[in-house]
């Protein structure tokens, strides 16, 4: 066995590769070789913020979150505020909401926080159904509330939001703030261009959504923004029992 002397004969001194990329002449850069940099322990750590790294990070998540939810049964994503009280009627009626969805044979999936989201898994673990939380890190603490049997917890909002999408056959929206309004509108968008197919979409309390939809009708359709078909992209109710019997219809159950 030889020692490694160097360069090869007859290689240029202004020529370098460094994997599959070839530099020379004024194109080469000075540095350490990729092994040199991988077992160097003490190097800098401020490759683990790059975008290359960022998007393995991101490869994982997809995986990660395909992985934990392919063997899901048929299920449903509820939305809702984080802050709705544990005492208010909201509340009740997010754990009626859960529970119905898993006596109709749907698993239910949330984003796994307080409030609202709670109410829905608290719902589906009281009925003995699959209770999933799809979480999000956050600069404030938030973590998974405690009726969350399969729980999930994402870097990225966008790789979150496919999870609901993909793994859902459809949604439910209890009232709630800008994080409830940006996957109500993304669903919207998603149904609209038909990028997902017999997706129903049902707003739960009417008093609550009237303004939204009294905008929509008044604002956005009647300057043409949008059309009076949209309006046809969702349900509106106060009652559970309809809200079930909605999404059960057009999923099929």
């Amino acid at each position: 066995m030889t020692e490694y002397d160097g360069p090869a004969a007859g290689k240029h001194p202004d020529e370098k590769q460094v994997g599959p990329v070839l530099r020379r002449r004024d194109k080469v850069q000075a540095g350490t070789t990729t092994d040199q940099r991988l077992l160097d322990s003490a190097g800098p750590s401020e490759w683990v913020h790059t975008d290359p790294w960022r998007v393995l990070r991101i490869q994982s998540e997809f995986i990660e979150g395909f992985g934990t939810l392919a063997e899901l049964p048929p299920a449903i994503s509820v939305f809702g505020s984080a802050r709705t009280p544990m005492d208010s009627p909201e509340y009740a009626a997010g754990v009626e909401i859960g529970r119905a969805l898993v006596e109709a044979g749907f698993a239910v999936i949330t984003g796994g926080g307080p409030g609202a989201m709670q109410a829905a898994n608290q719902g589906a673990v009281d009925a003995k159904g699959t209770s999933v939380g799809l979480g999000i890190e956050l600069p404030f603490e938030q973590g998974l509330n405690p009726y969350v049997d399969i729980g999930v917890n994402f870097r990225y909002f966008f790789v979150r939001k496919t999870m609901f999408v993909k793994y859902a056959q459809g949604f439910v929206v209890l009232p709630g703030g800008l994080g409830t309004l940006d996957e109500l509108f993304e669903a919207l968008t998603l149904v609209q261009t038909r990028k997902v197919t017999r997706f129903p979409i049902v707003l739960f309390g009417t008093q609550y959504w009237s303004g939204l939809i009294d905008w929509l009708k008044d604002t956005v359709i009647a300057q043409g923004k949008a059309s009076e078909a949209d309006l046809l992209l969702f349900h509106v109710t106060d009652d559970v029992e309809e809200a079930i019997s909605l999404v059960t219809k057009e999923v099929g159950k």
